[in-house]
């Protein structure tokens, strides 16, 4: 039998499940950092954008806005640093509701860093997925 082609509709997929674009955006201003991570969801088609404030190494304000992808296209400052499964964005969202509880009274520059780092997928050689 012949195996149908599999088509994408231009979008990447890791392991059999569909990928989706993460955006980061850092800005400074008067002594605090702002640090905004963002996914692009195809259903509904929004960007969901979480948002760090961080004033001497300590997570001050943590909140999280969705935007319709028109909006989201007008901010500037964003650049995609990866592609990322819904599965590995639901640990990044568990993750940060930790830290930003255990981070509130301490410097968290090191746990912040390494929650991004569980967005980046890890290309699998074909067969281990």
């Amino acid at each position: 039998e012949d195996v149908p082609s599999q088509t994408f509709d231009n979008k990447d997929y890791f392991c059999g499940k569909e990928t989706f674009p993460v955006y980061e955006s850092i800005f400074t201003e008067e002594g605090e950092t702002i640090r905004k991570i963002a996914i692009e969801i195809e259903k509904p088609p929004q960007i969901e954008i979480h948002v760090w404030t961080i004033k001497k190494g300590i997570l001050h304000h943590f909140y999280v806005e969705k935007l319709s992808k028109r909006e989201f296209e007008g901010l500037p400052y964003f650049k995609l640093i990866t592609r990322t499964t819904l599965s590995q964005w639901k640990i990044f969202s568990e993750g940060e509701a930790q830290i930003s509880q255990m981070c509130e009274s301490r410097v968290c520059r090191t746990e912040l860093e390494d929650l991004v780092k569980v967005l980046y997928l890890e290309k699998s050689e074909k067969g281990h997925c």
